[in-house]
């Protein structure tokens, strides 16, 4: 059985698909990833189907990182599909947990929960921002990323 992890912003096209694809890339570095399945997705609809957005994709592509998924909207389903489910912010945490009607299968957390550097609750939406939001985002993401693998793998025992 596959650990399945699902990372949820509002759009899906800055922040949650940037961390499916480092996260993807830290399982990937240490040939984890047949024990993963990884994805992201957005509360809104505002852009399902639409790639990353452009600036995002090009902090991405100066780290090594590549992203290449599609954005889609969250499914209260997920709860069931996924073992974790970690949201950019308070706001997409609290929309999720208003479409639950049972207990869920999944874990869920807040991106920042896995931070040991900075303990803000919420990943900055870089949407409306400049190229140095989406740096800063990649950082909170990367270092958060690192540590929500080493998590799950104590969770674990990989």
């Amino acid at each position: 059985m596959k650990i399945k992890v699902l990372f949820v912003c509002l759009g899906n096209i800055c922040r949650s698909p940037l961390a499916e694809s480092v996260f993807q890339s830290l399982v990937d570095e240490k040939k984890l990833n047949h024990k993963f399945e990884i994805d992201s997705c957005g509360t809104s609809a505002f852009h399902v189907g639409e790639p990353a957005d452009n600036r995002m994709r090009e902090v991405a592509f100066n780290h090594g990182v590549s992203l290449t998924s599609r954005a889609r909207q969250f499914s209260p389903s997920d709860f069931d599909t996924f073992d974790y489910i970690i949201a950019m912010d308070q706001s997409n945490k609290k929309n999720m947990l208003s479409t639950i009607n049972k207990d869920p299968k999944a874990s869920l957390f807040l991106m920042r929960d896995f931070d040991l550097t900075d303990k803000s609750a919420d990943v900055p939406d870089p949407y409306y921002g400049g190229l140095a939001g989406f740096e800063n985002v990649f950082q909170i993401v990367y270092r958060s990323s690192e540590n929500l693998l080493n998590h799950i793998q104590h969770e674990h025992a990989i």
